[in-house]
């Protein structure tokens, strides 16, 4: 990847299970204004679909996956969760006290890790460890949430696959696509439906590949919006530390409790939406020590360890997830000379972080500063930017009525080629300040019904 012209690193990880194995499993829906942003603040564009058409997507992807959560958070319209929350632990209930006297908005944070067991997954034994990955298999990673249930109805899985072309037939229609395996052989998988689900840079790079006579700019890309408008929800943290023991090694992470307080447009804040901030907790000094890789070897070995190390287990993690608008400049290409070890194009990354973002990126710091300060801590460390983007990959294929101003429809169909899909977060008109993965997964089975119930019309002529 070609992260030259990127001010931060988007992070993206293939296997069996996705990025989904190193997500911290915060299950977040969209809020209904996250649908309707030209309406409400007259920038962007509105979604063709609104929220109470996904919700019913939302209410099925958790109940078969097992989030818990409690029902009741005002943010939102009433819904259930089929297992309770998990215990807010020694810092959430501190927080969520300092919270109250701030007299801002928290709620019992809503995570994809089941509190009790369910089906492939086991219930939640709270090591923390979750965004490196659950050992005691008790996170909705769709290695266990979803494949063990594909597999049982007959879908095969082919490891080690690279993705090189989605093919067409003499009437345009995608036929199959190329893959090359780890020798290097090519193989041609034949479909009478192609379904992408490569992320908000995979997608748009596999597209772009796929150019023909009929598709010179990229497979789909009559709109030339084909890996435009990335969004990469930019992240930024404060860490407190307390004098009395929090357990602060304890998951999920997850999230003890969120707060959305600050979520709308506000405009006297001097920009447009917000952030969503989540309670996390830090789960050892390693993980610890990790917030200060800046600064210099000495004062982060030897002594300094010592010094930190009484703090252990009463670290407390505030992080902001910072809504990130569209803009056509940022973007997904080829690369023109780099390529991966099978000779494809890399992509290439132009991304810059907006006046409005930097903005709300200010305001959210201070924001979770005073949060700590009210909770008592000792000391506060802040950090404005994670070097990394949170893997929220998004926006670079996005769905529209107008072919002219979007590459997939409603429901994620191509425009231009009726039997292609996309289901991930690429097809995002805006990006909200949620974790995606709910709304992605909702997104996913809306299109798969649909692509059931249209099956013999897109068997027709195209």
């Amino acid at each position: 990847m070609n992260l030259d012209a990127a001010e931060v690193t988007p992070i993206m990880f293939a296997g069996v299970g996705g990025a989904r194995l190193l997500y911290g499993a915060h299950w977040m829906r969209l809020l209904p204004s996250d649908f309707r942003v030209k309406t409400l603040d007259g920038i962007c564009d509105d979604w063709p679909i609104e929220y109470d058409e996904l919700a019913p997507y939302y209410d099925r992807v958790g109940a078969f996956i097992g989030v818990a959560g409690m029902d009741g958070d005002p943010a939102y319209p009433a819904f259930e969760y089929n297992m309770p929350p998990h215990p807010l632990g020694r810092g959430g209930l501190r927080m969520a006290k300092a919270l109250n006297t701030l007299d801002w908005h928290w709620w019992v944070g809503a995570n994809a890790i089941p509190t009790a067991r369910h089906k492939a997954m086991e219930k939640c034994v709270r090591w923390g460890v979750c965004e490196t990955g659950c050992p005691a298999g008790a996170k909705a990673s769709f290695d266990l949430a979803y494949w063990p249930h594909a597999m049982a109805a007959g879908a095969k899985i082919i490891t080690g696959a690279r993705a090189s072309e989605i093919t067409l037939d003499a009437r345009g229609r995608a036929d199959g696509v190329v893959w090359i395996d780890r020798k290097g052989a090519t193989h041609k998988q034949r479909a009478g439906v192609v379904i992408l689900a490569a992320n908000g840079i995979g997608t748009p790079r596999l597209m772009l590949m796929s150019q023909s006579g009929k598709h010179p700019n990229g497979l789909g890309n009559t709109s030339g919006l084909v890996g435009k408008n990335l969004m990469l929800h930019p992240n930024n943290e404060v860490l407190g530390l307390y004098d009395e023991p929090l357990e602060s090694w304890k998951g999920p992470a997850g999230q003890p409790i969120y707060s959305l307080e600050f979520y709308e447009t506000e405009l006297s804040r001097g920009f447009y939406r917000g952030s969503k901030m989540n309670l996390m907790p830090v789960p050892s000094i390693l993980r610890f020590l990790a917030d200060f890789d800046d600064l210099p070897f000495d004062q982060r070995w030897g002594r300094s360890v010592h010094d930190l190390a009484k703090y252990a287990g009463s670290v407390l993690s505030w992080a902001g997830n910072i809504e990130d608008l569209p803009e056509e400049h940022n973007r997904v290409t080829l690369d023109s000379s780099l390529t991966d070890s099978s000779g494809l194009p890399a992509p290439k990354i132009e991304y810059k972080i907006s006046a409005n973002t930097k903005k709300s990126l200010d305001f959210s710091l201070a924001r979770m500063v005073d949060m700590h300060k009210a909770a008592g801590a000792d000391h506060v460390f802040s950090h404005n930017l994670w070097k990394e983007a949170p893997g929220h990959l998004l926006g670079t294929a996005r769905m529209g009525h107008d072919p002219e101003r979007s590459v997939v429809n409603a429901f994620g169909r191509s425009h231009d080629v009726k039997n292609l899909f996309i289901v991930d977060g690429s097809v995002m008109v805006t990006s909200g300040a949620m974790n995606p993965t709910a709304t992605i997964t909702a997104l996913s089975l809306r299109a798969s019904e649909h692509i059931l119930a249209t099956a013999r019309d897109m068997d027709a002529a195209a």
